[in-house]
């Protein structure tokens, strides 16, 4: 875990209050690993008190990309930095993807702004096949940009398939019979919850990547408490996820 000021090098809006932010980041770039996120000082004055959770998108050498949507006084100051503004970083937090192990292809799975890690992860999984669906409530909300071969579902019928993302990914597995495929997945609960059903009903390998407010990112405040599915009481999702088996967590 370091802490870094970083520059912001580039912003661009990518849709409906959404943007992406490019800063250089050079100590946390080398460590990071796909899944994991960085909360970010979104201001040098105590207000907002307390740092901001993001996923982090992608890394290109020295850089990191950030993709966040306006929902609070916290984001909205940051979607109004401009190019050469520095922040405050800290990061890289939590338990990302794990890519290890046998399998062939590698599903995305992804629900509005949970395709946020998918980049990085498409980047470090290399030569695997990968297949990814995105759901969004309607097309302009669909996020797909640097997402590998993406399938779309909107809630609305805007784009691709009318219906939510998991029915999506549940049919394609059906039709093209797929085998030795890993899940990889990260978007709002609901989502989630949806998806961990299924795969545990199918005795699938699914990890999820859990949304929560996580205040100081790293386990002192204990306030992103997720209880276990064994009953051996509660986990973290800053410290012990964000990304967890789908059989070890109940959302």
């Amino acid at each position: 875990m370091l802490i870094e000021k970083s520059v912001l090098e580039s912003k661009r809006q990518i849709g409906e209050k959404i943007f992406q932010i490019k800063l250089r980041s050079p100590k946390i770039a080398t460590v990071a690993k796909p899944g994991q996120f960085c909360n970010i000082k979104v201001s040098e004055s105590d207000f907002p008190l307390l740092r901001r959770p993001f996923s982090i998108s992608n890394v290109d050498g020295d850089s990191i990309f950030f993709v966040f949507d306006i929902h609070g006084e916290g984001t909205e100051i940051l979607s109004q930095k401009e190019k050469g503004n520095v922040l405050d970083i800290l990061g890289p937090l939590g338990n990302g993807f794990d890519i290890s192990g046998d399998f062939t292809t590698a599903i995305f799975a992804a629900g509005g702004l949970g395709s946020a890690p998918f980049p990085f992860l498409a980047k470090v999984l290399g030569n695997k096949e990968i297949i990814s669906f995105v759901g969004a409530r309607n097309s302009s909300l669909v996020l797909q940009d640097d997402i590998p071969n993406p399938q779309i579902a909107t809630d609305d019928g805007t784009l691709g398939y009318k219906g939510n993302v998991v029915e999506l990914l549940s049919n394609y597995i059906v039709k093209h019979n797929l085998k030795e495929f890993r899940i990889f997945s990260c978007g709002p609960n609901p989502m989630l919850k949806a998806l961990q059903k299924y795969s545990i009903e199918n005795n699938f390998d699914c990890q999820i990547s859990v949304e929560c407010a996580m205040a100081c990112g790293f386990g002192i405040c204990q306030g992103c408490p997720i209880e276990a599915s064994n009953g051996d009481g509660y986990r973290l999702v800053c410290k012990d996820g964000p990304v967890f088996n789908a059989k070890d967590v109940k959302l």
